[in-house]
């Protein structure tokens, strides 16, 4: 149960948010497009972060770009 312990881990990097326009999901509210934000954990398809609502979560790489 890891995940419970992602908001206390260490920053693996920084990815910065360059949009939030979802085909499927709502995802403007939990993320601003030029903000940057740590990546608590990643994986092939997902970065895991601590998002606008300072709650983890995990959206799609396609929304960042690594800094």
């Amino acid at each position: 149960m890891i995940h419970h312990t992602w908001d206390k881990s260490n920053t693996i990097k920084k990815i910065k948010c360059v949009h939030a326009d979802a085909k499927k999901f709502v995802v403007h509210h939990v993320l601003t497009p030029g903000k940057v934000y740590d990546v608590k954990n990643e994986t092939d398809e997902f970065y895991f972060i601590i998002d606008n609502s300072n709650r983890i979560g995990g959206f799609k790489k396609e929304y960042f770009v690594e800094q």
